[in-house]
Formats: C-alpha cells, sequence, structure tokens
C-alpha cells in the first residue's frame, strides 16, 4: 500500500476508533461502494481503511471484493486522495461484477468528487417516533 514516494504514500487505518472517527466525516455514495471521508486538517499522508461487511458473503468473497479494492487504491486512486484526509471504504456485493478498470476510475471520481451537501453531521436532526 505504500511507496517511497511521498506523494503517493497511503496509510492504513487499522483500530476501531479511526474508523469510527471517519463516520462523523463526509460520505460519498455509490453504486459499488461507499466512500467515507474525513478531513484531519493536518499535513499527514493520507490514510485508508476496508470494510466489507458479512452480508456480502462467505470469507472467500469478502477477501476478494477486499484485495480488489485495496489494488485498485494502491494502482490508481492513492494519487487522487488529499493530504491530511481519512478515507473508509465500504465494499458492496457489486465490487465482485465490475470489472476492474471500471471499479479504479470509479474509486478516483468519487475519491476526486467533493460534496458539501453530503455531510453526515447535518443529518443528526432527532427521528420522528
Amino acid at each position: 500500500m505504500t511507496s517511497t514516494d511521498s506523494k503517493t504514500s497511503v496509510g492504513r487505518l487499522k483500530s476501531r476508533p479511526q474508523f469510527l472517527a471517519v463516520r462523523h466525516g463526509e460520505a460519498r455514495k455509490g453504486r459499488t461502494f461507499l466512500l467515507e471521508v474525513l478531513d484531519r486538517k493536518d499535513d499527514a499522508p493520507p490514510r485508508v481503511g476496508f470494510t466489507v461487511t458479512k452480508k456480502h458473503g462467505n470469507a472467500v468473497e469478502r477477501n476478494r471484493m477486499r484485495r480488489r479494492l485495496k489494488e485498485a487504491v494502491r494502482l490508481n486512486a492513492a494519487f487522487a486522495m488529499q493530504p491530511g484526509h481519512d478515507y473508509v471504504i465500504v465494499a458492496r456485493r457489486e465490487v465482485l461484477d465490475v470489472p476492474f478498470d471500471q471499479l479504479s476510475r470509479q474509486l478516483v471520481l468519487r475519491i476526486e468528487n467533493r460534496q458539501t451537501n453530503n455531510s453526515r453531521s447535518n443529518k443528526t436532526a432527532p427521528r420522528k417516533e
């Protein structure tokens, strides 16, 4: 995941508190995956984490989804990631069926697409019961 070039080096989110912190950021929804983005407001290299829930298949399928996303980030999307940001990619089952080049393009487009009106902080209003 990391390389010697400082522009494309991407760290990893490893602990549960890091993943939960990103949930308070921006959510960019798509057909094949959900991208959660959090601006840490520092100049550290970007970090990325991957999530595949058990409802999307057995362990073999979940690992295949995770490997495809990791490779797409390593080859293409790491260049689009901004320093000081955390990214969590939540896979959907369609990740297995989409051609790899299309998956890579979607990932880069979703990372570069800054949606200011889709912040989760605006959705904290109490529910009606």
